[in-house]
């Protein structure tokens, strides 16, 4: 039993450890996120803004506004992650 208990906990341990990660992960592209959204805030109205490509080094030329509107929602998107993953842990930790 006590092997069984322990596999038990080590999973648990491993559980707990790639939240952790995940979270880490989420509050960095938070700031990331920030930062750009500051930087395009900030923009001359006449300033070009160009995006890469996915997975490659080819750039286009984007509308900043645009840019600018989706950056937000991303940021939104990942602080509403953020939120949910704090909400979860404090009711766990209710429990």
């Amino acid at each position: 039993m006590s092997g069984r208990a322990s596999r038990q906990e080590e999973g648990e341990r491993e559980s707990e450890s790639a939240k952790l990660r995940h979270k880490e992960e989420l509050s960095r592209r938070i700031k990331e996120q920030k930062v750009v959204v500051d930087e395009l805030s900030n923009l001359k109205k006449n300033r070009k803004v160009y995006r890469q490509q996915p997975n490659s080094n080819i750039f286009f030329l984007a509308d900043r506004t645009e840019t600018l509107s989706q950056c937000k929602n991303t940021l939104d998107e990942l602080k509403k992650a953020h939120q949910e993953m704090e909400n979860s842990e404090k009711t766990k930790i209710k429990k």
